[in-house]
């Protein structure tokens, strides 16, 4: 018997921009039984160390609300990372 956590228990990150080309790839998938915007950060870093710097530059969306360090991540969000943009 496996002890993988079953398919609703994976969290699908979505990167954009820059994150994704440090990434090489347009989304990260997690082991995720719900956490915080926090602990979902340390876990993309462990998961992608490439990302790291601009991760924590960037912010988290849940659904279509930005969320803030404390927030809940349940495992069955709608997650992206959205990094800091520049423009004039």
């Amino acid at each position: 018997m496996s002890h993988r956590p079953p398919d609703d228990r994976r969290l699908r990150v979505t990167l954009f921009a820059g994150m994704a080309e440090a990434a090489g790839r347009r989304s990260v998938e997690l082991d995720w039984e719900g956490g915080t915007v926090r602990e979902l950060r340390s876990r993309l870093t462990s998961a992608c160390p490439a990302i790291e710097p601009l991760l924590a530059r960037s912010a988290v969306a849940i659904g279509d609300c930005y969320a803030a360090e404390a927030d809940a991540v349940p495992p069955d969000a709608e997650v992206a990372i959205i990094p800091p943009v520049s423009g004039g």
